[in-house]
């Protein structure tokens, strides 16, 4: 009974503070509206400086575009990779030498980040990647992959086409560091290991198959019994059971195998070059819209500070 007593209190309370809160909001609204039109004069103004500000800043040479693209991580770790990328995204550190300095110095790329990429049926395949980081490391349904990553930069819009040369340049920097070679090579030698044991074993399976199903003549003249009423077959007294299924299995275990080493070229691979994200970053409609709240805003706080300016001075001189 108290449990339920205090959650009812509880949310009482918390309806009495929303309840506060709007008034509030209400109130202040009401105080900018009324100030507004007292102090026209200077707030609408000020709203215009912030909206010719928000309309300068979304001009066409200044729209900044977002760039990705899904990396192959062929045997460095998440870890090791971070280490790697750490001076494109600091902007420290970066070799002068490097053939993206120039990039990076100039500002032409800017803002690199990675997310990670979630798989969501555990079949090895990308479903969507986190761009906001809600996915944790914890979480066993939606699971982070291991070796791939989503890598992101910001452009210009009059940089565009200098997007392949950044992707070449960032490929060679990521690809020569020392770290990331030596886990690819061990990666690609058990990589291969494993791809020949997989045909050997797909030679085995098949070759069992047709030992037992086509290169017996006797097995025409006996019975056979379909998986459908039991799963098994049965010739004489011999119970074999079929490996279509597995066949299956191995089959396309051997082709994911056989693409990841075709892949395997460098230490970081993209599955698809950059892409430009459509949507800029600084789009006007959103900038108009937020430079104006905070013109607004700041015309009524000028505004409120001349309204009251007898009373601050009046505090002032105390």
């Amino acid at each position: 009974m108290n449990s339920e007593t205090n959650f009812f209190d509880l949310c009482a309370a918390g309806c009495r503070a929303f309840g506060r809160a709007c008034q509030a909001c209400g109130r202040i609204l009401g105080r900018m509206t009324r100030l507004s039109f007292r102090f026209w004069w200077l707030v609408f103004p000020v709203l215009a400086l912030g909206i010719g500000g928000a309309w300068y800043y979304t001009r066409p040479d200044n729209l900044t575009f977002k760039v990705n693209a899904v990396a192959f991580l062929n045997g460095p770790s998440i870890q090791q990779f971070g280490q790697a990328y750490a001076p494109l995204q600091s902007g420290q550190l970066l070799p002068d030498k490097a053939s993206i300095a120039p990039f990076v110095h100039s500002r032409t790329a800017k803002g690199f980040a990675t997310y990670r990429v979630i798989d969501c049926l555990n079949d090895g395949t990308a479903d969507f990647i986190d761009f906001k980081h809600k996915i944790k490391a914890t979480d066993t349904v939606q699971v982070q992959m291991k070796d791939r990553l989503c890598l992101q930069f910001r452009v210009k819009l009059q940089d565009i086409q200098q997007i392949p040369a950044i992707e070449q340049a960032m490929l060679e920097l990521l690809n020569n560091d020392p770290v990331l070679q030596q886990s690819y090579e061990t990666y690609v030698r058990n990589l291969r290991e494993e791809v020949a044991f997989n045909h050997r074993q797909a030679q085995k399976l098949d070759s069992l198959t047709s030992q037992y199903y086509f290169f017996n003549p006797a097995l025409s003249q006996q019975e056979v019994i379909g998986r459908s009423q039991g799963g098994f077959n049965f010739y004489g007294d011999r119970r074999v059971r079929l490996f279509l299924e597995e066949i299956y299995e191995q089959h396309e275990y051997m082709q994911r195998m056989d693409y990841r080493l075709q892949l395997a070229t460098d230490p970081v691979t993209l599955e698809n070059h950059f892409r430009v994200d459509p949507k800029p970053v600084n789009g006007r409609r959103k900038y108009v819209l937020l430079f104006g709240i905070l013109a607004w805003c700041a015309g009524c706080g000028i505004a409120e500070l001349i309204d009251r300016r007898k009373a601050i001075c009046a505090w002032m001189k105390q």
